[in-house]
């Protein structure tokens, strides 16, 4: 599949965003960062996916960023986030979303839904990168537009992902926070005696 793969660095894009334009790169600074795409501010799985969103951020002490893209103009995202706080008790969309009206951020972060929609534009599919302090893909997900995103195993990935970064370890199959881990591959025995005595 053509786009961006796990290792790569992603494109400084100049976006436009529900928080003003800026630059991704400056978005993403030294943190890690989420960026999800969804087909269109109306979509009601999308409503239910950021009220976990929200809860996910409140609750995330590693993670510093969530950034959504979506093919609507910003006036859209704003009202529609008008609609998301006012009728969700608590709702309070605290991440930028940016529009992408041309589709042309979908195409180069490779978030393309190969269906079109009834106009025959290109829609986003429900992708999703976990990108790194150094701006490079570490995880992808790639969902159809019909399929919703478990979001409990984002947050999987991502604690997962900044242990074995911080730790030179690896996560078993089916691994949870507090359950064991191994050692990396990559660590030699004698690295490991003297990381781990």
């Amino acid at each position: 599949m053509p786009g961006l793969m796990l290792g790569d660095t992603v494109p400084n894009l100049a976006i436009e965003t529900t928080h003003g334009k800026m630059k991704l790169h400056d978005f993403i600074g030294d943190s890690w960062t989420i960026l999800f795409s969804h087909p269109g501010s109306l979509y009601s799985q999308y409503y239910l996916r950021t009220c976990m969103c929200r809860g996910f951020h409140a609750r995330s002490t590693t993670l510093k960023m969530l950034l959504g893209l979506s093919c609507d103009e910003v006036e859209s995202h704003k009202a529609w986030i008008k609609d998301v706080e006012a009728f969700t008790p608590g709702a309070k969309v605290m991440y930028p979303v940016i529009a992408d009206p041309n589709r042309e951020i979908i195409k180069e972060l490779n978030m393309v839904e190969p269906e079109e929609d009834a106009s025959g534009k290109q829609v986003p599919s429900r992708a999703l990168h976990i990108v790194g302090p150094d701006k490079k893909i570490k995880l992808s997900f790639l969902y159809p537009a019909s399929t919703g995103r478990n979001m409990e195993e984002v947050v999987r990935v991502l604690d997962s992902l900044q242990r074995a970064t911080k730790h030179k370890i690896a996560t078993p199959c089916n691994w949870k926070p507090g359950e064991p881990v191994v050692i990396s591959p990559s660590v030699s025995s004698k690295q490991a005696k003297e990381m781990f005595p």
